[in-house]
């Protein structure tokens, strides 16, 4: 786990047993996402589009109990197959800031995939909050706050899908 504090970049790894472009395909299907969730906040795809580039979106329902019931649009803005893929999210409808002007936090999710021996893969799952607002990085420690344990069990999820294929 490293966690860089000016850059708010927090990032984890994890060894796990498949190929590149297998862990690549589930993590490019928004559809997949709430099997891989370590954080219990997803609640669904709004639509069941898999990701084919930079540029495309995809909604995602959520739940939390300072939100309640909301959507997150998440621009994509990483792809290279079997490689690496990441996304930027933004409020969506139900969200309170959603109508705001600049309500996007400019944080990323960004998932980084390197071959390893045989059929194994090294997955790095990174929260890059360095586009941030100061005042938005505060509020969530620079992503150190909750989510390097939602990462590990986000990581922990993915080898036992992979593991039971």
């Amino acid at each position: 786990m490293t966690s860089t504090a000016g850059e708010a970049v927090v990032a984890v790894s994890r060894h796990i047993g498949a190929p590149a472009g297998e862990i690549f395909r589930i993590l490019a299907d928004p559809g997949r996402h709430m099997d891989l969730d370590g954080s219990g906040m997803l609640r669904g795809g709004v639509c069941d589009a898999v990701v084919s580039g930079v540029g495309d979106v995809f909604e995602m329902r959520m739940h939390n109990e300072r939100y309640g019931d909301y959507e997150m649009i998440n621009r994509v803005v990483e792809y290279e197959p079997g490689r690496r893929i990441g996304w930027e999210p933004r409020p969506g409808r139900g969200h309170p800031d959603a109508t705001v002007s600049g309500a996007a936090w400019g944080h990323r999710w960004i998932f980084d995939l390197v071959p390893d021996e045989g059929c194994a893969t090294v997955v790095t799952e990174i929260f890059d909050g360095s586009r941030m607002p100061e005042d938005k990085r505060a509020e969530v420690d620079g992503g150190r706050a909750w989510w390097q344990t939602q990462m590990v069990s986000t990581l922990d999820r993915l080898a036992e899908l992979c593991a039971a294929r």
